[in-house]
């Protein structure tokens, strides 16, 4: 198997008409590969997230709206077969989410979705909307709980997660009964708008909704219990008591044990040697030119958002997304990309 240091190695010996690794044509190469192996048609979705992304824009890097115009763009002319959709995500919006599992949902009717690394958040979302999730030893889904970005006092923008702020109320409720305490809570709570309550519980049930709904639909479709096996699944991933933290990583052993169908991705040597590849070579991309996400077929046509940054002595500043760059099959990729 081509590992992370033998793409780069194959990188080495090729140039594009710039003089650069042509990242393109050894990420191509292996996304065809893989459709020639399984017959399946192969969607790339990732994002330059665990690389210690310091450039690139949080919103930029997550599932968005703007994601509908790059499947659009590579799902138009697929041939008709069952879909793999690779996926390396942090998360996102589960409002776009849902337009995506929407979309693809129409247009393949079974859909495989393969983490070669960690699909979190929003992005496990996705996988549930899948018939199956193939997955290594070495990947991870994560929790569905919610969070949202509260503004701190000195400007900065944290993420906290909905149940914590209702958990955090409760707990207000109790200790606020004590005159002496109200001093120490007014300054917490003073950052929360009056409607961030009822936002959090519609946000937590969203999740679960969105969940259960599409592993009834598609995952256990056909299963007498198909109904309370999914509520179960979706009501477990979305328990930030549970996880404790959002980030918590889901084995696959750990998929398994709650119930998602999972395939091992080692159960054919081929295909994860494929799978994996195109996953190497997508993160050499990441790392070695201005691109901070890929929606990709294995027809080579792409929908790719590059975002520029300049730098300074210990500084890296984000310059802010550019115009994504939606390229077709053979096309020559943008400069420095």
């Amino acid at each position: 198997m081509p590992t992370w240091s033998g793409i780069l190695h194959e990188l080495g010996a090729t140039k594009t008409p710039a003089g650069l690794p042509d990242f393109d044509g050894v990420r191509r190469k292996y996304l065809a590969s893989l459709y020639a192996h399984t017959g399946r048609n192969v969607i790339l979705y990732a994002s330059k997230w665990t690389q210690g992304a310091v450039n690139a824009d949080p919103d930029t890097i997550s599932i968005n709206d703007e994601d509908m115009q790059g499947l659009m763009e590579v799902v138009y002319g697929l041939p008709d077969a069952p879909l793999d959709l690779i996926v390396h995500s942090p998360g996102g919006s589960a409002e776009a989410t849902e337009m995506v599992v929407q979309y693809l949902r129409s247009k393949f009717t079974h859909i495989r979705v393969i983490v070669p690394q960690a699909a979190m958040s929003a992005a496990t979302m996705l996988a549930c909307g899948a018939d199956e999730i193939v997955m290594g030893k070495h990947s991870a889904l994560g929790p569905v709980d919610p969070q949202f970005i509260i503004a701190g006092p000195f400007g900065q923008r944290n993420a906290v997660p909905a149940q914590a702020i209702l958990d955090q109320f409760d707990l207000a409720r109790t200790e606020c009964r004590d005159p002496a305490l109200l001093g120490a809570w007014a300054p917490m709570l003073s950052q929360y708008g009056p409607a961030l309550l009822k936002q959090c519980e519609n946000a937590l049930k969203l999740a679960e909704d969105l969940v259960a709904e599409w592993l009834e639909r598609w995952m256990f479709a056909g299963k007498s219990d198909a109904a309370l096996k999914a509520r179960g699944i979706a009501a477990g991933l979305r328990d930030h008591g549970a996880f404790k933290s959002h980030g918590r990583h889901i084995t696959r052993d750990r998929a398994e044990k709650i119930g998602l169908a999972v395939t091992p991705l080692e159960a054919d040597q081929t295909f994860q040697d494929l799978a994996l590849s195109v996953f190497h070579a997508t993160t050499h991309t990441f790392g070695g030119t201005p691109c901070v996400k890929i929606i990709e077929n294995h027809l080579g046509k792409a929908f790719v958002k590059l975002q520029q940054a300049m730098s300074f002595p210990g500084l890296v500043v984000p310059q802010g997304p550019m115009n994504p760059v939606p390229l077709s099959p053979g096309a020559p990729a943008p400069p420095g990309a």
